[in-house]
């Protein structure tokens, strides 16, 4: 420690900020203060209400909800979890993130397809899954999105050949809509841009992933709780940490506030969003931080995947339905984007989620990429008009209604 009883300033209250204060409070450290440039704690993760119902604006999911998990087991001592997650074959099925949900399928024909028909595109595209981490080492340089396209075409031409044209294309397609909503869950604008060696090194955790029913920010307002109520100065950004100040014999760090005020610390955690770092790091940290750090923050991933919630006036989908997957019938080369963004951009939301309880009616549609940032751009009720159109093209019924509820989270990873 740079002195007996350190000064230690955390940039930042998210949940990586408040977990940093939590256990640095815990280990006995009592000079602990966070900076939080905005009114609220918690960061991307938010909670809120959609009409009567409890929804997470930003992070939705405890992926891998199992012993390894912190996230997990902290929600459960706090309380926060419903006795499904609870269970230990919940938390010992290894699903790879893959949950085993209930789904409904429509095709852009207005069509309500069979879910034990479009199975098969499902199991052929987790085989393709496996297969990316046993060809890790034999595809150099190759892309994730590259290798699904040439092991697909490969893989259906033999296992699909006796099936009829209109299935076969029907299914084809399916690949293509699971290859969209793998966008959303790696925030890539397509799968070509992720390494297949990089991607193959991550490592999901057992357990089906699960939500908290009262909102994640609940766990936010429990860690909060056994922090000292002072902790933490909100509205309150930050100009510039100046570190390394090793001459001044006393304090390694200042960190400047926008309002001027200049803080002294011995340590300095800063835990803002990457994409912040990205964009400001010349004038975030003086002097610059070493260059082997800048190129890990410059080469590391960055994208964007959003979610749009609508509430509607009665489901349009089955009972105890978990997932609606949308298959567009002209997209049988697995394709993930779109060639048009501003006319083609609804084509790349691929799922709605259903949002407990169901009997909410409440979905939540999942888009990413460049179709997503272009989205952002739209007034809300252009969005509504489209998602309202999307809808009716996808089932066949003009009569189904959607509240003006909608709220779109820009969840940049």
């Amino acid at each position: 420690m740079a002195a007996k009883d350190p000064q230690i300033v955390i940039v930042g209250c998210g949940i990586s900020g408040i977990s940093a204060a939590h256990r640095l409070v815990k280990a006995g450290f009592q000079h602990v203060r966070i900076l939080e440039a905005t009114e609220r704690s918690g960061g991307r993760i938010k909670t809120a209400k959609l009409g009567n119902t409890i929804t997470d604006i930003g992070a939705t999911y405890i992926h891998g909800p199992s012993e390894e998990n912190p996230l997990f087991c902290l929600a459960r001592d706090y309380g926060l979890l419903d006795p499904q997650a609870l269970k230990p074959e919940n938390q010992a099925l290894d699903v790879d993130e893959y949950p085993p949900w209930i789904p409904n399928w429509f095709s852009s024909s207005g069509q309500k397809l069979s879910a034990e028909c479009m199975n098969d595109a499902l199991e052929m595209f987790y085989e393709l899954m496996d297969e990316t981490y046993k060809s890790k080492n034999d595809k150099a340089g190759a892309s994730f999105g590259h290798f699904i396209r040439s092991q697909a075409q490969k893989q259906t031409a033999k296992k699909w050949k006796d099936k009829d044209e209109t299935t076969r294309q029907l299914l084809l397609s399916a690949i293509s809509t699971m290859l969209k909503w793998e966008c959303c869950a790696s925030a890539t604008p397509s799968m070509d841009e992720l390494d297949l060696a990089g991607f193959s090194m991550y490592k999901g955790l057992k357990g089906v992933d699960c939500t908290l029913p009262r909102g994640y920010e609940g766990l936010i307002q429990k860690l909060l709780s056994e922090l000292p109520a002072d902790l933490v100065t909100y509205n309150r950004p930050v100009r510039c940490v100046h570190w390394n100040n090793t001459e001044s014999g006393e304090n390694a760090v200042t960190v400047e506030c926008d309002d001027g005020e200049k803080i002294a610390a011995d340590h300095v955690i800063v835990t803002v969003p990457l994409g912040y770092v990205k964009k400001h790091h010349s004038a975030l940290f003086h002097p610059p931080l070493p260059t082997h750090k800048l190129q890990s923050i410059q080469k590391m991933g960055f994208g964007t995947t959003d979610k749009i919630f609508v509430e509607f006036e009665s489901p349009w989908w089955d009972a105890g339905c978990e997932i609606i997957y949308l298959v567009w019938k002209d997209e049988e080369d697995f394709s993930d984007r779109v060639s048009d963004i501003s006319k083609s951009w609804i084509k790349k939301i691929c799922v709605f989620t259903v949002i407990k309880p169901s009997d909410s009616h409440v979905l939540c549609g999942w888009i990413s990429g460049h179709e997503a940032e272009y989205m952002e751009t739209l007034p809300d009720d252009e969005i509504m008009r489209s998602i309202t159109e999307l809808i009716h093209t996808f089932t066949g019924e003009s009569h189904i209604c959607s509240s003006p509820h909608l709220s779109v989270d820009e969840d940049r990873e």
